[in-house]
């Protein structure tokens, strides 16, 4: 019996002259629900294609369930239920028809379809909407249709690529909802990419930080922002000139650990905060560097992307971007 739902050693994905992902390894544990954090380009989707079969890897090697995903690519897609980034249901039949499809695939009987279907699809509170046409569903019925397919075959592992794309705030609580009671209710475990990064810090026991197609940071969101060591402190001044003199003299400080600049703004990481606000204040009224705007706060995990990538993910500008591409995949369909 596998020790792990997955096992990647070394995995590597190259296109031509990019690789997409390079040199990964980590495991994944039975039950657990486990996050791929990072950027749109970043390799979390090519990590799920090769995981699931429908791309080869360059080099290295992966386990799901036990079974190779390369020399036993069949018991790996039995193990697997996948909920694509895209939309990939059928918005002509019913949303009972596209989950009976699915049943047929799979090779489920009658009666073990019609079974499984009032199932899942209480599961996901769709039981009234069964017999409907899924283009009158809304973007959040659609997702939610999408996971009682991946759940109709009763699989070991579910893998949910960017699982809220494109949905509203109050759309995505709920869909967040769902996932960890389906995580707990089925025991299932679960694998989710997202660069949203209040997704990650909800639903994920561990998260990995991909950037670059690398693990930059590994652990449990708590550990992750508790290895910041400190409060977080940011300070605008009016120019960058002003940030750039000011983080000089930041750094003779004895209660600032860490400091770093971006523009005219200056982050600093202190083990208390309370206590470094005033002896920044201080210096700058000193030097005569003209402080716009102070905010002390708890490290989140977009510290924690920044602190080991150099750069943050901007989701505002992201969101946006995620809206108008799920409605061209949409228009597509």
């Amino acid at each position: 019996m596998a020790e792990y739902a997955i096992d990647m050693q070394n995995l590597t994905r190259n296109f031509k002259e990019l690789t997409a992902v390079d040199n990964v390894s980590l495991t994944v544990e039975k039950g657990e629900l486990f996050g791929l954090l990072g950027p749109n380009g970043a390799g979390k989707t090519t990590i799920i294609n090769m995981l699931s079969t429908m791309l080869k890897p360059t080099s290295g090697t992966a386990t799901v369930w036990g079974y190779d995903i390369s020399s036993d690519p069949t018991n790996v897609r039995r193990s697997i239920g996948v909920v694509f980034q895209g939309n990939t249901l059928d918005d002509r039949l019913t949303g009972r028809e596209n989950l009976d499809l699915h049943g047929r695939l799979y090779g489920m009987s009658k009666n073990l379809r019609h079974e499984r279907m009032v199932e899942v699809l209480e599961l996901v509170e769709l039981s009234g909407r069964a017999d409907d046409i899924v283009k009158t569903y809304s973007g959040g019925m659609m997702r939610r249709l999408e996971i009682a397919r991946g759940l109709m075959h009763r699989p070991n592992l579910l893998f949910l690529d960017e699982p809220t794309l494109g949905l509203d705030p109050q759309t995505r609580n709920h869909i967040w909802d769902y996932i960890k009671r389906l995580n707990l209710k089925e025991n299932i475990t679960m694998v989710l990419t997202t660069h949203y990064m209040e997704e990650a810090d909800n639903l994920c026991e561990r998260i990995a930080i991909i950037d670059h197609g690398k693990i930059a940071a590994l652990g449990t969101p708590a550990k992750l922002k508790a290895e910041l060591g400190g409060d977080i402190i940011s300070l605008t001044t009016a120019t960058e000139d002003a940030a750039a003199g000011l983080l000089e003299v930041c750094k003779e400080l004895d209660l600032v650990d860490e400091i770093s600049i971006s523009g005219n703004t200056i982050r600093i990481t202190a083990t208390s905060g309370e206590r470094a606000i005033p002896q920044v204040l201080n210096a700058a009224s000193k030097e005569d560097f003209p402080i716009e705007s102070v905010n002390l706060r708890k490290p989140t995990l977009d510290d924690v992307f920044l602190y080991h990538t150099g750069r943050a993910i901007r989701e505002s500008n992201v969101d946006e971007m995620d809206r108008m591409r799920f409605m061209m995949q949409s228009r597509r369909r």
